[in-house]
């Protein structure tokens, strides 16, 4: 009699997976290839940012080949390649293109490609604020204390890492613009401070000495 009550169970289960699989089957099926094709896609895509990877950074290196034999405007042309690059080449590309504006003398354009640079919110905090420095820098040449100001100022507080660099080249920018005052102000914001690297105190002092020269006065009374 226990065979018999098995048997009917196996049979209503059998009936039931049945009915079930008829009902939910395809989406079962539809779900596993699902699964697969996930799977090979992203495999795929991790093939493609690796290989894509490396093609950017053989142009890269191209591109610094190219410069270090100051063929520029072909570093350039291979950069721009990048534009549109994975990862963060895009914006190490942007950097190294408005460099070599720069190295090529043309300083209204490294300005101007390191400005697009800092006003990108989508790139790095870091490398932002190094286009601020290298724009504020640049622009001792060609632009006022104003200028510069306008770049560097974001620079220049006590919590960021460039604060010292950043306080130089306003000394420097406000010196340029016979405004001593200004020029002693940040170089005190340099001189004063500790944790100043070796060569931008040195840089400072001689600064100072020239600003004390100019005025007539002993080296370090006007500090």
């Amino acid at each position: 009699m226990s065979d018999i009550f098995r048997e009917v169970d196996e049979e209503i289960r059998h009936e039931r997976y049945k009915r079930l699989w008829n009902r939910f089957g395809t989406y079962l099926i539809a779900v596993a290839v699902l699964i697969v094709a996930g799977t090979a896609g992203w495999r795929g895509w991790l093939y493609w940012q690796e290989s894509a990877g490396r093609e950017a950074g053989d142009v890269y290196v191209a591109a610094a080949r190219l410069a270090d034999q100051g063929n520029f405007a072909e570093a350039e042309a291979r950069l721009a390649e990048l534009a549109n690059g994975p990862g963060g080449y895009p914006q190490l590309a942007g950097m190294r293109a408005a460099a070599l504006k720069a190295q090529a003398d043309d300083k209204a354009g490294a300005i101007a490609a390191f400005d697009a640079i800092a006003a990108d919110t989508g790139a790095a905090p870091l490398l932002r604020d190094i286009a601020r420095l290298r724009a504020g820098y640049l622009a001792l040449d060609l632009e006022d204390y104003q200028g510069a100001s306008q770049r560097l100022e974001a620079l220049s507080g006590d919590d960021n890492a460039w604060r010292f660099l950043a306080r130089e080249a306003l000394a420097l920018s406000a010196w340029k613009q016979n405004d001593p005052a200004a020029a002693r102000r940040w170089l005190g914001g340099i001189l004063d401070q500790e944790g100043v690297p070796g060569d931008v105190a040195s840089r400072a002092r001689t600064l100072l000495e020239l600003i004390d020269a100019a005025e007539g006065k002993p080296a370090g009374e006007g500090s």
